[in-house]
């Protein structure tokens, strides 16, 4: 019998318009993962456009060909304290906490962090301003590939980049309008690898 921890990740090709992204998903976040496949399975991805870009933070997708924004639920959150968001964490988007305490997961919408490489000042600051108490593995990523470290504990992560940094960097640069929404559509599809 294999616990989750020696199952295989499955990898997902995010292919844009800008180049592809190999990404593989947690095992310890099943409830996250298993939906993303189903969406993926479905055919929700397919041609679908990074709508919300801020370079230095995070690129955003999850919206259905046809516009559609939500497949109609929530997925309930799987905060792990070992994924967290570092450069390439794949994280569910979410609607705020006055309207859902609980931290409930969109159903659909996802972002890929790209952030900043925090100094050593910067972790000093986290650590005292939010009480964060970073992890030397947590010291390691921020300070070397970058992250958003101020989402940690309020998104769910459940996956993370392997391979397409560079394809973060280049879609988060691209240039945006109203609501952060790229001025030339940037688009996907995904598909599962075998």
């Amino acid at each position: 019998m294999t616990t989750q921890a020696q199952e295989k990740e499955t990898l997902v090709l995010i292919k844009t318009t800008k180049g592809n992204i190999t990404v593989k998903l947690y095992n310890d976040t099943p409830l996250h993962r298993d939906n993303f496949l189903k969406l993926i399975s479905e055919g929700w991805y397919n041609n679908s456009p990074f709508h919300r870009v801020i370079n230095n933070f995070m690129i955003q997708g999850g919206h259905n060909e046809d516009g559609r924004v939500d497949p109609g639920y929530t997925i309930p959150a799987e905060f792990r304290a070992n994924h967290f968001h570092k450069k390439g964490a794949l994280a569910a988007a979410r609607q705020g906490d006055q309207v859902n305490p609980k931290k409930a997961s969109s159903g659909c919408q996802f972002y890929i962090v790209q952030g900043q490489v925090l100094t050593d000042a910067h972790i000093q600051m986290y650590t005292q301003r939010y009480g964060i108490n970073f992890t030397p593995e947590q010291v390691e990523a921020y300070t070397t590939v970058g992250g958003t470290p101020h989402l940690d504990g309020e998104y769910t992560v459940f996956g993370e980049v392997v391979e397409g940094l560079e394809i973060i960097d280049a879609i988060a640069k691209v240039k945006t309008g109203y609501m952060d929404v790229p001025v030339e559509p940037v688009v996907m599809s995904i598909e599962i690898l075998k």
